[in-house]
């Protein structure tokens, strides 16, 4: 049986060029976070800490160096024209999912769930939202 690929109306949708990488990098995360939930919802110890094996190294690797990215451009791009609330939700979600990435270090399913969960809504958030109102800046730029 193929692995399903996860179908998102972002994956296929052209990204302002400035956006490109990391809308990419999102795709990544949206697989990572679907594994993890399977881990998660299987009930099996073993899946489980490999799930969570697999989001930390993810995290340090690939996840937070996004984070950082985001953090020291887009924000600061946001926060200079009026869009608080945005900043404000990427903020919470950055720091919320680094919090759960250190609960990872002794895994249990609902804290992987969890990380699952966020990661796929932080992702859908920036992709329908976040990036819908930076590619309109950028375009009046």
């Amino acid at each position: 049986m193929r692995p399903r690929i996860i179908e998102d109306e972002t994956t296929d949708m052209k990204r302002h060029q400035k956006l490109q990488d990391l809308s990419r990098e999102h795709h990544g995360a949206l697989q990572l976070a679907l594994r993890a939930k399977r881990a998660a919802m299987s009930g099996d110890q073993i899946q489980i800490k490999e799930g969570a094996a697999a989001c930390l190294a993810a995290f340090y690797a690939e996840l937070d160096p996004h984070f950082v990215v985001e953090e020291n451009t887009l924000l600061h791009f946001l926060l200079t024209a009026g869009e608080d609330k945005l900043v404000t939700r990427v903020e919470c979600d950055h720091k919320e999912l680094r919090r759960l990435s250190v609960q990872l270090r002794q895994p249990d399913a609902m804290t992987l769930l969890g990380f699952a969960e966020l990661l796929t809504s932080h992702v859908r958030f920036e992709e329908r939202e976040m990036f819908v109102v930076l590619e309109a800046l950028f375009d009046c730029e």
